[in-house]
Order: C-alpha cells, then structure tokens, then sequence
C-alpha cells in the first residue's frame, strides 16, 4: 500500500507535534512526507503526494486543509483515482476527523493507523462519506468539502479568526464560545451587526421553493458538528443535509435545544421558518458570501450557489 502524509504545518497545532510526526514516520521509511508551512505551497505539496499514486492520504491539519485537498483532487481530471483520505486531528478545527471518532493526539492517530495497516486491519477503520460539491456562479472553481455555511456563521467564524489569537483557540474554544452568544442574541431578535439577516432564495430538488430573510443556512453530509451539535432533523434520500433558520421563525427560544440535538419541537416546522431536509440539490441565491469548512468565501452580488453530493470519498479512521 503506497501512503502519503502531508504535514500542514501552519494549521495551528504546535511545532512538538510536527517534530513527534516526524519521529514516528523514520521508523516507516516507505511512507511518503511532505511539509508545507505557507499556504501558496500547498498546491505543489499536495501533487506530489496526490501523483504518486497513492492508496492513502493522510492529512495532519485541520477542516482547512481537508476541504483544500478534497476540492484539488475531486477537480483533478488527470488524477487516475481518489486515493483513501485519513483526516488527523491536526488542526485549529477538525469537525470532520472528530464527527469520525479520530485520536485526540493526531501522532497516536497516525500510530494506530499504520499499525491497522501493518496487521491487515484497516477494513475496520474505513467509513464511506458524500463530499458536499459547491458551485457558484460568481466564482470560477467548483469548491468541495464536508460543511457549508452562510448567514451568521460565515460573519460567525469571521468574529473567531479576528478576536481569538492565531492557534487552537480559534478552533472549538472559540467557535464554542461565539455560538453560545449568538445563540443568546437570537432570543432578542437583533436585526443589526454580525446578525443581520440575510436575503436568500431557495430551490429544493423536489420543486419546493421558498425565499425571505434568514439567519442562517446550513448543509453537511457529516453526522455531527462540532460540541456534537446535530441540527438537521429532515427526511427523504438526498445526501445533501440542508437546514434553514429565517429571521422569523416562532419561538425560537423553545426550539434552539432540540434543534442542536436533532430532535425538534413540534412546532420547529417550515410554516414557523424552520427548515430541514435530506436533498440531492439545494440552488440558493444570495449575496452574502459563504463558509465551507471554516474557509471564508466573501459575498458575491446576485450569487447562485449549488450545492450537491454526488461524489464519494472513503475516510479512514485515524
């Protein structure tokens, strides 16, 4: 089995974790590395790896540079195959690597991965996932990843990289705490700063339309978020787990617990503004720019955004 690491050096972990990497990877010579500490060299770090063929991908970095990677390979024509992708909890944020149960310390993930591989146990550690694909019609490249975001979290984790200095604490410390607050600021209904509502059209796959001003819109193909936040509830065979919030909604303060549990209240329905579903295509409309994976994308006058999940992608479990 041909195996790559790439070490993303900047994705805020310390510099010991790096160094412990490395020291286990002397031991396993037959594993390709590479270290990248710049964002403009991920690209030729990436291809290096990606074009040797490999079996398994194993990233020690965080949502960022998954969704990096996914979106390089899954709009690469000339790659033969998608190699098997091992997210490490390497990161400021691994929402991805967590919701698939991975190691806390990413150097004991990559152990126990390659001592599943040396005992021909690995079959175990497999977990098959749609990749959430985003196109847009204001931007060139079609972006994949696992969560897609606008409204209040893309101005959200804006407030997170800004306020919080640069390393962990802008992961799950402080998306944690920025959640709590807008969380209590919904109650009050503010229509100003970091939770305006936003305008927005959508169009479901199944010809339900609907348009107004929401707070926010949400779609992943993962089974729980960060803090084990689960807010989709909907039904039907899309891969696509889509939820809306509008500026609206009723009793909002009532339905807050069940909906980050998955488990809403009975009037959380789409006549109150509440809005959840498992589709193959959500067309969204807008022009306030988006989040995927923690990745800020700026907002876009008169956006059309596409969201789908018609491709696959095996994850291992690290």
């Amino acid at each position: 089995m041909r195996i790559g690491v790439l070490n993303n050096l900047r994705a805020g972990r310390s510099g010991n974790q790096v160094s412990r990497i490395l020291e286990l990877l002397r031991s396993h010579p037959d594993v390709l590395h590479v270290e990248t500490d710049h964002a403009h060299v991920l690209p030729e770090a990436l291809a290096e790896l990606t074009h040797a063929e490999l079996d398994l991908l194993v990233l020690n970095g965080g949502d960022g540079t998954l969704q990096f990677a996914l979106t390089e390979m899954l709009s690469d024509p000339d790659l033969p195959r998608v190699p098997m992708v091992a997210p490490l909890r390497g990161g400021r944020t691994n929402m991805t690597a967590l919701d698939m149960r991975a190691q806390r310390d990413p150097v004991k993930g990559l152990a126990r991965l390659l001592h599943a591989i040396d005992t021909g146990r690995l079959e175990e550690h497999l977990v098959s996932r749609s990749v959430v694909r985003v196109a847009s019609s204001r931007r060139e490249k079609v972006e994949y990843g696992m969560f897609f975001g606008a409204g209040i979290i893309r101005r959200a984790i804006s407030v997170v990289h800004r306020v919080f200095p640069t390393g962990r604490s802008q992961g799950v410390f402080g998306a944690g705490i920025v959640t709590a607050a807008l969380i209590g600021k919904l109650f009050s209904r503010p229509t100003d700063g970091i939770m305006t509502p936003d305008k927005v059209g959508v169009l479901l796959d199944d010809g339900n339309a609907y348009s107004g001003e929401f707070y926010l819109l949400i779609a992943s193909t993962l089974d729980r978020l960060f803090l084990r936040m689960n807010p989709y509830w909907g039904s039907g065979p899309g891969g696509v787990r889509f939820t809306s919030l509008a500026s609206n909604a009723q009793r909002i303060a009532a339905a807050v617990p069940g909906i980050l549990r998955g488990r809403p209240a009975r009037h959380v329905t789409p006549e109150n503004g509440y809005t959840s579903v498992n589709s193959e295509r959500v067309d969204l409309r807008f022009d306030c720019g988006f989040t995927i994976d923690g990745e800020i994308f700026d907002p876009q006058p008169d956006e059309r955004v596409t969201l789908g999940a018609d491709r696959r992608v095996t994850f291992v479990r690290a």
